[in-house]
């Protein structure tokens, strides 16, 4: 994915690569399963700093195109996504990759995230991968009040099952920056990543008849032409290295029981 020093544009092999890794099971252990989603962890061991996670969910009512659309709408996700605190596109790439930021909210106490990341799509057949990984952008540097964590590969991988059906793959490999309590690596896999699926599935839900009402033609991620964000040259970023980043120890935090959003 990331060669050397120099960033790169995902070529077809690493789509491919992305795609295996989101289909393979082994060592992968399985740590949720109910109601169509399931999630598989690996290496979360206390003290190690990168976190691999997988969340598979299983749609019905959804179509794979529908759920493609939603993942790429970045107006519709400041409308259904709670956990964003800011998201915008930066500049364009090539026709499918651009350059971004997403901010997050953490579970309190923690800090919260932000990263910068360099996003790439790819339709497959009747497949959709949308990946990303972190970069360094000079006009977007770490925020004082916020924890850049870093994204090695991070992705959605959408397999229509039917007309109105699709499982979605999600697969982490993130480096948060910090040594993360046992808690919040708990909570991740066995509440906040089911809750972040099902809320994807809803918004698949609502979507038509949101769009119906905000410029329903505009899909710049189908009709590349439609874009209007200004094109960045490749010599503009480098690659995130998490070791440049302020590495902070959250691990004695206690978590704190404050009403969660309702769904």
């Amino acid at each position: 994915m990331m060669s050397g020093q120099s960033v790169t544009i995902p070529d077809d092999r690493a789509f491919a690569s992305f795609k295996a890794e989101c289909l393979c099971e082994e060592g992968w252990s399985l740590s949720y399963s109910k109601g169509g989603i399931t999630v598989w962890t690996q290496g979360l061991e206390e003290g190690k700093a990168v976190h691999k996670m997988k969340c598979r969910m299983v749609c019905k009512d959804v179509p794979g195109e529908t759920m493609y659309d939603v993942l790429h709408d970045i107006e519709y996700r400041r409308k259904w996504d709670s956990n964003v605190i800011e998201t915008f596109d930066i500049g364009k790439l090539t026709v499918n990759a651009d350059v971004g930021y997403y901010s997050w909210k953490c579970p309190k106490p923690l800090r919260n995230r932000d990263v910068i990341t360099l996003r790439s799509w790819l339709p497959i057949g009747k497949d959709y991968i949308i990946m990303n990984y972190s970069v360094k952008h000079a006009k977007y540097p770490p925020k004082k009040d916020m924890v850049r964590a870093v994204s090695l590969q991070t992705g959605y991988m959408i397999q229509s099952t039917g007309p109105s059906h699709c499982t979605l793959t999600y697969m982490a490999q993130v480096d948060p920056r910090g040594s993360l309590p046992k808690w919040v690596v708990n909570k991740s896999s066995h509440f906040l990543a089911p809750r972040a699926m099902k809320k994807i599935n809803k918004a698949c839900l609502k979507y038509s008849e949101w769009k119906q009402r905000h410029n329903p033609g505009l899909k710049p991620w189908l009709y590349p032409e439609q874009t209007t964000l200004p094109n960045i040259p490749l010599s503009e970023l480098s690659i995130q290295h998490a070791e440049s980043l302020e590495n902070i120890d959250e691990s004695s935090l206690a978590e704190t029981h404050e009403r969660e959003d309702s769904d």
